[in-house]
């Protein structure tokens, strides 16, 4: 499992700047590795709340029982790393 700052330093390679949605597929991670780990830290308020779920194209993925396919981060994630 990936820890929230190689989350946060993958996503932000992807993304380019911090809001952007990003696949959650282009994590590169199996899809139960991915609800695994998206789901826990979306049950981690600390974390969670800087973290915002969509829906757009692509594959789905169950996070804490919603379907969703891309995730945007916010900037305020740094002051919890």
């Amino acid at each position: 499992m990936l820890s929230l700052l190689e989350v946060v330093e993958r996503y932000g390679k992807l993304a380019g700047k911090f809001g952007e949605p990003v696949a959650l597929a282009d994590f590169g991670l199996t899809a139960e590795e991915t609800t695994k780990l998206f789901s826990a830290f979306d049950e981690d308020y600390h974390i969670s709340r800087f973290f915002d779920f969509s829906v757009r194209g692509g594959e789905r993925y169950l996070i804490n029982g919603s379907a969703v396919t891309h995730i945007s981060i916010d900037s305020g994630i740094q002051d919890v790393l």
